[in-house]
């Protein structure tokens, strides 16, 4: 018989690694599942969402996409599974937290600049909903660790357009929290929206604070605007915001 790697790893589950969760997957089967956070994440592989989070099974509801990136409600943007599992997530599920979860080195990041073949075509709509993101400035690495953490501030201003999500944050029963996973470093920064930046999980106070009815404008985790001139080159000679407006509730 041919190597199979993934029919090996299928029978290694059965055989070694079920057992000892045996009793937890029945319970999640006679109990139903009830998990407290819904994770939209990058569907880069190198995004471990259960090694991030050290949570178990039924702990998570697991949506990945290019870019982890959110439609917006009105379906202007058709008809996709993350919109569906918002809704879902929150009105049956009813989840307490939201995380959208963005990492360095990012496929879909450097593909806004990039740009991607003529052929795929739906990836290139996809991406008009990072694009807001994108900065004036030729793509270098700290241009692209911005536009990741923009992208993810961004998608959390737009779930507060499901008027699901936002009755839920105004009424206390839903938090939202925005993250950036750093592979090299195995940090995840936070965003927090009371100093308008990211900040490293191993020095933060909490997993990332949500939108307020008062907060400051984003700024970048370090709270330094780029040197554009010391980094990298303008390919536009307007000043760009640091982000547009995000959260008002």
């Amino acid at each position: 018989m041919p190597d199979d790697e993934l029919l090996e790893r299928l029978q290694h589950f059965h055989h070694n690694a079920f057992p000892q969760y045996r009793a937890q997957f029945q319970a999640l089967v006679q109990d139903g599942q009830h998990p407290t956070t819904l994770f939209i994440g990058c569907s880069d592989s190198r995004l471990l969402p259960y090694l991030l989070t050290g949570a178990g099974p039924g702990e998570l509801f697991l949506v990945r996409n290019v870019g982890a990136f959110v439609p917006p409600y009105d379906g202007s943007h058709g008809h996709h599974g993350t919109t569906a599992a918002i809704e879902y997530a929150t009105l049956t599920l009813n989840v307490q937290r939201i995380v959208v979860c963005g990492h360095s080195h990012c496929g879909a990041v450097q593909a806004l600049y990039q740009g991607v073949p003529d052929e795929a075509i739906n990836l290139h709509r996809w991406l008009d909903l990072g694009r807001q993101a994108v900065l004036p400035m030729q793509p270098c690495p700290e241009v692209l660790r911005r536009t990741e953490q923009r992208a993810v501030v961004l998608q959390l201003a737009r779930l507060l357009d499901y008027p699901m999500v936002r009755q839920r944050v105004q009424q206390g029963q839903l938090t939202l929290h925005g993250w950036h996973y750093v592979i090299e470093e195995g940090q995840v920064y936070v965003f927090d929206v009371a100093s308008g930046g990211f900040i490293a999980a191993s020095q933060a106070a909490h997993s990332g604070t949500m939108p307020c009815p008062s907060y400051p404008p984003y700024v970048e985790h370090d709270g330094q605007v780029l040197d554009v001139e010391e980094h990298c080159t303008l390919s536009a000679t307007y000043t760009h915001p640091m982000m547009p407006t995000i959260f008002s509730i």
